[in-house]
């Protein structure tokens, strides 16, 4: 056996790393928690392509743990025998004997017990080193890069060259910048047509994510590391799911997540309570929407462009001249909410966006308690949802929003809430609205403000 110079942290170590990198966190920050330095745990992270080398589930009392090893170097020096060794960790004494004989360290000319030492090589002596699939079939492998690297082809089957591009550094897809045309089929769709294309060959037959591992795992020999370029995503290393789901919103605080919503929002009994997004064009154009739940009245939020717009180069950290930067945003929504009366503006529930950073502005000049729905869930603000899906009507994707008007957007509006609505009973929401207003300004009626 080699010599392991400074041998590696144990198996131990190494899946309290990866666990930790499972929650979310980077690698500099799992390296620290488990006692590895920052490179270290950065270069097990790069080597194994963002993905687990090793398997996170513990191993069974079967085998030796590092503690057990330490407590058997400990009692060894001091001349404890075999068989109390045995006794006193509760193992077997042959066990204890094929320890000492196998794992000591010989690099002093004789056998010394040293627990690191023996933790290494018993990591190196259960390694079983097998060729992955894709290494050792040829024609599995042939089938499998052909469709993720193959060039796209047009209906006559010539071959479109599509853009020009740099060579792979070994990072992520360039940022804003032309990407390889190829097949790109994902992993998942070539595992699965394998069965269309082949149903009596059992040998092609591969599972996604042995592809996924061939091309981020350095080492495993089957497929060139380059072909990560061809995935949608054009990652060099596999994210984990919880760190794309913590990604940074410093606007997004604990007191205003979709959860500490009040019940009451959720009754559509009780008006007041308002969704919001927006609808972008092209040009960094957008309109603000807001719908009251209850009555499923619309507000458009005019959203002009600032001066300078297409004039001034834009500057990093500067203002947003796009119309829909957080101050100009917190402007035009204060502008619109404060219109109503103070009883009809008691929760807004917004998107993820930045253009509301600035929600604190908002709640304390209009009274109205903003929350944040929960990243990638639409469905929590399925009113303005819908709502954006008929204005689309009048705004398609595609087009230049900032052509418009806030007398159009009013006009547009005004249509909008004078349609008749199956869920109000084939009311319209400006007829509800109306009947919301008339019953707060009734004396004696109490509110629920």
């Amino acid at each position: 056996m080699r010599s392991p110079g400074r041998p590696d942290p144990s198996r131990v170590v190494q899946r309290q790393f990866w666990g930790l990198i499972a929650t979310g966190i980077t690698s500099a920050e799992a390296a620290l928690k488990v006692g590895v330095s920052v490179p270290v745990g950065t270069r097990w992270f790069r080597h194994a392509g963002g993905m687990p080398p090793i398997s996170l589930t513990e191993p069974t009392g079967r085998y030796l743990s590092f503690e057990e090893r330490e407590e058997i170097a400990l009692l060894r020096a001091k001349q404890v025998g075999v068989r109390e060794i045995g006794r006193r960790i509760g193992r077997d004494p042959g066990t204890i004997s094929r320890e000492l004989r196998r794992n000591a360290a010989t690099r002093s000319g004789k056998q010394e017990y040293r627990a690191l030492v023996a933790q290494w090589k018993a990591q190196q002596a259960a390694k079983r080193p097998k060729l992955a699939k894709l290494a050792t079939n040829e024609r599995l492998r042939d089938y499998v890069q052909e469709r993720l690297e193959g060039s796209v082809t047009g209906a006559d089957g010539t071959v479109v060259a599509g853009p020009v591009t740099t060579d792979w550094k070994g990072r992520n897809k360039p940022h804003r910048a032309d990407r390889r045309w190829a097949r790109a089929w994902s992993p998942e769709q070539i595992s699965h047509r394998l069965k269309v294309d082949f149903p009596d060959d059992g040998s092609m037959r591969i599972s996604h994510e042995a592809i996924y591992q061939s091309l981020f795992i350095q080492g495993r020999g089957a497929l060139k590391r380059e072909l990560v370029t061809c995935l949608r995503t054009g990652r060099a290393l596999r994210q984990p799911r919880a760190r794309a789901q913590n990604r940074p919103q410093g606007h997004v605080t604990a007191d205003v997540v979709f959860s500490q919503r009040p019940a009451e929002a959720a009754d559509r009994a009780a008006p007041g309570h308002w969704e919001g997004d927006l609808i972008i064009g092209t040009g960094r154009s957008a309109i603000g929407t807001i719908v009251e739940r209850s009555s499923r009245s619309t507000l458009l939020v005019h959203l002009p462009r600032l001066e300078g717009y297409g004039e001034i180069p834009s500057v990093k950290n500067g203002p947003a001249l796009g119309g829909y930067g957080a101050v100009a945003m917190n402007e035009a929504l204060i502008g619109s909410m404060t219109k109503l009366p103070e009883q009809l503006r008691k929760t807004l529930t917004w998107d993820r966006g930045k253009e509301l950073s600035a929600h604190a502005q908002f709640a304390l000049e209009t009274g109205t308690k903003v929350f944040f729905a929960d990243p990638r869930s639409p469905w929590q603000r399925p009113t303005n949802e819908n709502t954006n899906g008929l204005l689309r009507q009048y705004f398609p994707k595609g087009t230049d929003l900032s052509r418009w008007s806030a007398e159009d957007l009013e006009a547009v509006a005004l249509a909008l809430n004078n349609r008749p609505r199956k869920s109000l009973a084939w009311k319209t929401p400006a007829e509800v609205f109306e009947e919301q207003l008339h019953s707060l300004q009734q004396p004696g009626v109490a509110t629920t403000d």
